[in-house]
């Protein structure tokens, strides 16, 4: 499966696009829509400054290594909300994240009520409830019940 533009678009609301390197709530260095890996082998680092279709590319790349992580880890079938949903949320978490949640091994044993649930539980950064985490939370376990 691969990603919709609907969720594409909530990745991209969510995530935000900054040309200029940030640090995010954790204190990662951050550019472009949430991307934290080196771009074209340079580290994300204070005073970096990139193009709109820098950005662009990398959120594609990093869709397609998400959306192979969740085929991969999930044993079930999705609907397109319900796969775009965990692309989010492995886009935000990591693959690490997803592959040792609860949310995964409740999808993989077939209670997608429970999995669902989940998704709520990760509202959190540095220890702290962020509420711009809930509120992106929120949406991806209504996207996945859609």
């Amino acid at each position: 499966m691969q990603i919709s533009n609907n969720g594409i678009n909530l990745i991209k609301q969510f995530e935000g696009c900054k040309l200029t390197a940030y640090q995010d709530s954790v204190g990662v260095w951050t550019i472009g829509y949430g991307w934290t890996r080196p771009v074209d082998g340079i580290p994300v680092r204070v005073g970096m400054i990139i193009k709109q279709e820098v950005a662009e590319r990398l959120l594609k790349t990093g869709l397609v290594s998400y959306e192979s992580d969740v085929s991969r880890l999930v044993k079930v079938s999705l609907t397109q909300g319900q796969f775009d949903a965990l692309v989010s949320f492995t886009y935000n978490l990591g693959a690490r994240s997803l592959s040792t949640s609860t949310l995964l091994r409740k999808l993989n044993a077939g209670d997608y009520a429970g999995a669902a649930d989940e998704f709520t539980r990760w509202n959190k950064a540095g220890g702290k409830e962020l509420a711009g985490l809930t509120r992106r939370r929120e949406a991806e376990k209504s996207l996945f019940l859609s």
